[in-house]
């Protein structure tokens, strides 16, 4: 069983987690696109599909700790340090996600679309902050799931 719960952490880290860090990085470049040119509609529906993958994709991403608990039961390593660490970043990522970059893009993308609006730059550099915060977090739970310090387990 243990085999079957870490393959289904795994795909779901690569096919939910990868789809937001993507849509997520491109999307501040495409806001800043878009505040300079206004009147581009193209522009505006690739940050609605940007924005539409993140919000997708975070909902699906539920399932990487759903899995990652079972698999770290099943492995009888819930109070191992790298673990309650792994966890922890996993919990500042998905709130940075849900708190910060999310309504932010909810905010830039209304702005986007009202022609003369909003301070188009300064949240476009905000957001890009963000996303590479939870960029970083979620790389360093991945480097944490593999090379699990003082983990004697032999997985």
């Amino acid at each position: 069983m243990t085999k079957l719960f870490l393959s289904l952490h795994v795909l779901a880290s690569v096919l939910a987690i990868g789809p937001v860090t993507v849509a997520a990085s491109m999307f501040p470049k495409a806001l800043r696109h878009a505040h300079s040119d206004p009147g581009d509609r193209e522009v505006l529906t690739n940050l609605r599909m940007l924005h539409r993958i993140c919000r997708v994709y975070a909902a699906i991403g539920i399932a990487v700790p759903v899995f990652g608990f079972a698999t770290a039961g099943s492995l009888g390593v819930l109070g191992s340090g790298w673990l309650i660490t792994s966890i922890l970043l996993t919990a500042a990522a998905a709130a940075t996600l849900a708190l910060l970059i999310l309504p932010a893009q909810d905010r830039a993308l209304a702005t986007a679309q009202t022609p003369g609006a909003g301070s188009g730059p300064r949240s476009a550099g905000r957001l890009a902050l963000h996303t590479g915060v939870f960029n970083l977090l979620w790389a360093t739970v991945t480097i944490l799931m593999i090379i699990r310090p003082g983990s004697t387990t032999g997985v």
